[in-house]
């Protein structure tokens, strides 16, 4: 009798846990869809990283764009023992990444969907964040975390972050107009109801930046959206890969006009849906964001490119009406758009590029019109730089001109800050505080302060040691300078610097070391203008730095 009250006790038990367990057990509820063409080396790696979510997923959907390297033959395999995964081969190839997507998308079964690129993956517990999200605010659209991971260094750069401090819950886009920004299609979960129901698709055909229309879709339809700080994305960057990713390949004038058609069409579509204040808010993020990217680029180009995107900018521009150019007039982008709008030819590339990075500097020189009036320059006194007269001393475009200098006693570095407009006088700028970081070991810093010193011609100048022997000093890699201003009362700006290039003053030089016998050092100028440092210590730097030129070379 015992034994028998002990069984039943046993079978209750075990049933509990099992009930327990089912509970706690995610239901499958989320569908990825993955597109890839010619894409055998990584398309796998993305599959298998949507499959590792766990039960969620209820289906991974693969479409390959009619590859021709062999990739669809490694999902079949890989389908024959994962009945997740569902391989769907198109015929023709589209040209784009839209209709790939939209072709998983009508395949997909499940309630939510979420799309990942074959070079990408999803890091772990990316579905369940938004799933648990999704479910627990009743969000039609949940939104996470991207972390762009440069390849090969493995440098880790977040997008957008300040959308993704924390976690929330927009009821309508407006009231989050930030979420414009974030153009992005792969770091979010949709209710696949919601995009039916709205009939939300992504552009056909050879169509790039089709995400940048399809985030403005979703948002006209103005769903109700959760954040969440998570990690949700890792979206690979491969600079030397032999194919770039259409947002990596930018050298040629067609990838700018396919961007302002992008965003010319996001722009009709938040309109078109009523939503004006996100459809002002599309405009503005071209100016900041897209247009500086470029600007920052533009002298690279031949005169030709220059020349066509020059136009092709100028015709986007004079779209905008008053209103856009009335908002927040002192912000770079605008000021630059100004600049590019009034001049008919490409003019003073170099200021700004300078103007165009982040922070921005506005660089000298810093003309008046005859009554006074802060302009652009002389040949352009239409473009007025007021606005800056009442611009936060914290938010204003300083310049910063630096230049470092190696020599076998100690290798300095040198910097001159400009006035500008009478503002900096004002303010009484105090001391710089410098910080060399690490480009691809994050959180690797190194910090010294100087005081400022007023000189003639109304700039401020400092001077402070540089050290070449880790672990005070900057050891090997590449090293980007960031200062940041200190004025009375307690304000401050965080500015980079602009590499000053004459004399010789970004030459590779070896340095004599007492710690590694000798220290390569490499001043240069990044596409912003910004002033960085590339250190190789010791013998086995020097080696490494020969054979990497002499590769460059052979190439």
């Amino acid at each position: 009798m015992n034994v028998a009250v002990d069984v039943a006790v046993d079978a209750v038990l075990d049933a509990s846990v099992d009930a327990v367990s089912r509970a706690e057990r995610p239901v499958p509820r989320v569908a990825v869809v993955v597109i890839g063409y010619d894409d055998a080396a990584h398309v796998t790696d993305a599959v298998r990283s949507a499959l590792a979510q766990g039960p969620a997923v209820r289906e991974v959907v693969a479409v390959d764009d009619c590859s021709t390297d062999g990739s669809a033959t490694l999902l079949d395999r890989l389908a024959a023992s994962e009945p997740r995964l569902k391989v769907i081969r198109r015929r023709v190839n589209s040209g784009g990444c839209g209709t790939p997507r939209n072709t998983g998308l009508d395949a997909v079964t499940s309630p939510y969907v979420m799309f990942l690129d074959s070079d990408d993956v999803l890091p772990p517990g990316a579905v369940d964040a938004l799933l648990e999200a999704a479910t627990g605010a009743h969000a039609e659209v949940v939104s996470g975390l991207c972390v762009r991971r440069e390849l090969p260094s493995g440098r880790e750069v977040p997008w957008q972050p300040r959308l993704y401090a924390l976690h929330a819950v927009v009821p309508h886009p407006a009231q989050r107009p930030r979420l414009v920004h974030d153009t992005l299609c792969v770091n979010k979960l949709y209710r696949t109801g919601f995009l039916r129901e709205h009939r939300i698709r992504f552009p056909e055909g050879r169509f790039p930046y089709e995400d940048v229309v399809f985030t403005a879709r979703v948002l006209a339809a103005a769903p109700r959206i959760a954040l969440v700080p998570d990690r949700v994305y890792v979206w690979h960057v491969r600079r030397s890969a032999e194919r770039l990713s259409i947002s990596l390949d930018r050298a040629g004038v067609e990838n700018w006009r396919a961007r302002t058609q992008a965003c010319r069409q996001a722009y009709e579509v938040l309109l078109g849906a009523g939503q004006k204040e996100l459809a002002r808010v599309a405009r503005a993020k071209f100016l900041d964001h897209d247009l500086r990217m470029y600007l920052r680029e533009l002298g690279l180009r031949d005169a030709s490119y220059r020349r066509a995107w020059w136009e092709l900018t100028r015709a986007h521009l004079a779209e905008y009406d008053a209103d856009d150019w009335a908002r927040n007039p002192a912000a770079p982008g605008r000021l630059a758009g100004r600049v590019v709008l009034a001049s008919p030819e490409p003019r003073d590339l170099p200021r700004l590029r300078e103007l165009a990075a982040r922070p921005a500097r506005l660089t000298p020189p810093y003309a008046r019109a005859p009554d006074g009036t802060p302009v652009w320059s002389e040949e352009l006194p239409q473009v007025s730089l007021e606005p800056l007269l009442t611009r936060p001393v914290g938010a204003l475009p300083l310049a910063v001109d630096a230049e470092l200098r190696p020599r076998a006693h100690g290798t300095r570095l040198r910097l001159r800050l400009h006035e500008l407009y009478g503002r900096l006088a004002q303010a009484g700028p105090e001391a710089v505080e410098v910080e060399w970081r690490h480009r691809d070991t994050r959180g690797l810093v190194v910090r010294t302060t100087a005081e400022l010193a007023e000189s003639a011609a109304g700039t401020w100048s400092a001077e402070t040691a540089v050290g070449l022997a880790a672990p005070a000093g900057l050891g090997a890699g590449t090293w980007d300078l960031r200062l940041r201003i200190r004025f009375r009362e307690g304000v401050s700006r965080e500015i980079t610097a602009h590499a000053l290039a004459g004399a010789g003053l970004l030459r590779r030089r070896a340095v004599p070391s007492a710690r590694h016998g000798v220290v390569l050092v490499q001043p240069y100028r990044t596409h912003s203008g910004a002033l960085a440092l590339r250190v190789a210590p010791g013998v086995r730097g020097v080696v490494t730095v020969a054979h990497g030129r002499l590769r460059r070379l052979l190439h």
